[in-house]
């Protein structure tokens, strides 16, 4: 009788990395679709950045009460306050959990460039910022009377989350071996990202008060700026940071 095979393995993060030497995108992609697949699954990291992020809102909401103008001045540092408390929980879950789950070495042994993980993981991390971005949006618009669907501040909430994230992953990355990462993490990125989010924050207020483009230009061009050097800084480190 003929001996029968025994049955493929189920394909993993590191067999999808590993066949025909994709390219980096193609394997960027596949960290990326690993991090959303598994976080769909589980829904820790979403829902622990959307609970604190309407936790934060509602008590500015109720702790603040003011008229509308006052209001409207307050919004820009409102929202950035959110996003980098709610972005820094979710950074130091997103590395933590593959460090726990020993999903970190296997990524770390897959035949591609190491930067390909700094890609996939700041994309990851990128996308659950955004997600959480667009419920926060309409919840605060409905709460502050700020209509903030607006296609000029839309772009500097992208603009800023991309900085934030590619710095972020980056720090994550060296915090996630040591004991006190959770504490470290925030600990070493703020001081990195202040000037990132001062800038975000001045360009939204000049957008929200409806100041002239002369008046916000200097912090914009900082904060694209910011996002090119920092992300070519972190592509180019990110593989002696995973040796460490």
């Amino acid at each position: 009788m003929k001996k029968q095979s025994p049955p493929h393995p189920p394909l993993t993060i590191n067999n999808s990395l590993s066949s025909n030497h994709p390219s980096f995108l193609k394997a960027v992609f596949a960290i990326l679709q690993k991090d959303i697949s598994a976080e769909f699954r589980s829904r820790e990291l979403l829902s622990a950045m959307l609970v604190f992020s309407l936790l934060v809102i509602l008590i500015f909401n109720f702790a603040l009460e003011l008229d509308v103008k006052v209001r409207q001045s307050i919004t820009a540092g409102v929202l950035w306050t959110t996003f980098a408390f709610a972005g820094t929980l979710g950074l130091n879950r997103s590395m933590a959990v593959e460090k726990d789950r020993g999903c970190l070495d296997g990524l770390l042994l897959a035949p591609v460039d190491r930067s390909v993980i700094f890609f996939g993981k700041m994309l990851s991390n990128l996308t659950f910022m955004l997600i959480v971005t667009i419920i926060i949006l309409p919840v605060y618009s409905v709460l502050y009377n700020v209509n903030l669907f607006r296609l000029d501040l839309l772009g500097v909430i992208l603009l800023g989350s991309i900085g934030y994230s590619a710095v972020g992953t980056l720090i994550a990355a060296m915090t996630v071996q040591t004991r006190t990462r959770d504490v470290l993490l925030p600990v070493l990125l703020f001081p990195i990202v202040i000037s990132l989010l001062i800038a975000a924050l001045k360009v939204s207020n000049g957008l929200l008060n409806g100041a002239e483009f002369s008046e916000i230009s200097a912090p914009l061009n900082l904060l694209i700026a910011y996002d090119v050097i920092f992300i070519s800084i972190a592509f180019m480190v990110f593989d002696y940071v995973v040796e460490e």
